[in-house]
């Protein structure tokens, strides 16, 4: 069979590569490249994530230019596509990939000071989006610690202000991806709808404006009218609006503005709109109009996958051994996950040795608090009965009792996330259920955590017990 244009042409590139770059780096790098169009003189290839793009564009860029040169011509235009979930992203894309809003008219009175981002005189606003570029879908790994938010932040992209999400409430503790994930859904939606206005703001910041605002003559009515000209509204960590009677009145009237308008809000707070304190009530009952969605601790199986992420951005392989004994050890946030993955391959590099399980050994107890206790099946089972007041033999029996199978559901649940064993080897322990049964429990806590305030706690007190201090 003939080959298409396109596979001829990127098969004399690799032919070209292969001569002039190690057979590994050949390997790794550009033998999961697809080709996928030729038109004109631009070349599209698709590759499997952002990091992958990345790296290709710092390394290899010279070697492929010149390849497509020789094939296509000097005006040879290569283009990238990274599928993301189900869809796909073009690097660069068709319209400007900068995340800039369009300059929008604001009328100012004469005599007043102008709202916190116009410079004096100005007739056009430009409004930055203060949007971190890295902060992408692509560098955000999914798991089941937050898969109900980043599906949600998806859906919210494809048709910002037109889902039922809004606004869209991310909550959790420190370092889980909150910020990501939010500045995330508003990259997104940059790079499908341009012309919106996209605005991402800490309450921090919020608040600090706002007391400019009272503080100067007519400057109150510019801050609420600018902000109501955003189209996507991002405010991160929105719990320290707590105790600011004035900083919440203002935002109330901005928030119902926005909604009222169709346009889209995303918050984001180390709490639940129901534990928030501090908030006044007409303030909470608007954050649950739409989702609240929680990032949990991630679990063995997505500490690993961001080990592998991260080590693959920075062009390293680890060994099995070393990502295995990282996951289970680093049992933290993100945060210190991708800070223990920094100081390993610092000093791998600086002292210029090979990553191996005995150095990550030597160096992780200088890095992070470690669990030397491993956490097995049945300590998670021993902690569960205790809390509950009840017996292991009445977890592991065939009872329907709510009280009971709520226990056996927490056990599989806490066993899916602090051990490695599968589905199946847990529910063999507890009780000789199936995968099925294990996994339909999983589901079953994952939903009460989100909707009820009790049975959260429980999950979160048996959870403090399991891990490390």
């Amino acid at each position: 069979m003939k080959e298409t244009p396109h596979i001829q042409v990127w098969n004399n590139c690799l032919q070209i590569i292969k001569d002039v770059i190690p057979a590994a780096s050949f390997k790794t790098w550009f033998e999961p490249i697809k080709a996928v169009s030729l038109e004109g003189a631009t070349f599209t290839i698709e590759v499997p994530s952002e990091f992958f793009r990345e790296y290709l564009e710092e390394h290899f860029i010279d070697f492929i230019s010149k390849a497509l040169k020789r094939e296509i011509g000097s005006n040879a235009r290569l283009l990238y596509k990274v599928r993301v979930a189900d869809s796909v992203i073009t690097y660069p894309p068709q319209s400007s990939h900068e995340l800039k809003n369009k300059s929008i008219p604001f009328p100012q009175k004469e005599g007043s000071i102008p709202n916190p981002f116009i410079i004096p005189g100005l007739q056009q606003l430009d409004i930055p989006t203060q949007l971190n570029p890295n902060y992408t879908f692509a560098n955000f790994v999914e798991g089941e610690c937050n898969i109900l938010g980043r599906t949600a932040g998806i859906a919210i992209s494809n048709n910002p202000g037109g889902n039922s999400f809004n606004p869209l409430f991310i909550y959790g503790g420190p370092g889980l991806g909150k910020t990501h994930l939010a500045q995330a859904i508003g990259i997104a939606i940059k790079e499908k709808y341009p012309d919106k206005i996209v605005l991402y703001v800490s309450a921090n910041r919020f608040q600090t404006q706002y007391m400019d605002a009272v503080n100067v003559k007519n400057k109150l009515t510019d801050f609420l009218h600018f902000y109501q000209l955003v189209d996507v509204l991002i405010i991160d960590d929105v719990h320290e609006f707590a105790e600011k009677p004035g900083t919440q009145n203002a935002f109330f009237h901005i928030f119902n503005q926005l909604h009222q308008s169709g346009k889209q809000l995303i918050l984001t707070s180390d709490k639940a709109p129901v534990d928030l304190q501090g908030l006044e009530q007409r303030l909470l009952s608007r954050f649950k109009w739409g989702l609240s969605a929680e990032l949990c601790p991630p679990s063995y199986e997505t500490r690993r996958k961001i080990l592998m992420a991260k080590s693959f951005k920075d062009g390293i392989e680890l060994p099995e051994e070393v990502l295995d004994f990282l996951a289970s050890k680093v049992t933290g946030n993100i945060r210190e996950i991708e800070g223990t993955l920094i100081s390993l391959l610092a000093h791998a590099t600086l002292k210029k040795e090979r990553i191996t399980l005995s150095l990550a050994q030597r160096l992780i107890e200088k890095i992070v608090t470690v669990n030397n206790v491993e956490i097995t099946l049945g300590k998670i089972q021993s902690v569960v009965c205790e809390y509950f007041g009840i017996t292991p033999e009445s977890l592991i029996s065939k009872t329907r009792k709510r009280e009971i199978s709520q226990a056996r559901q927490i056990a599989m649940y806490l066993g899916r996330n602090f051990t490695k064993k599968s589905l199946a080897s847990i529910g063999a322990e507890i009780g000789g259920r199936d995968h099925a049964t294990v996994l339909h429990a999983c589901n079953t806590v994952s939903d009460l955590i989100e909707t009820d305030r009790n049975f959260r706690q429980y999950v979160s007190d048996i959870e403090k017990q399991l891990r490390p201090s």
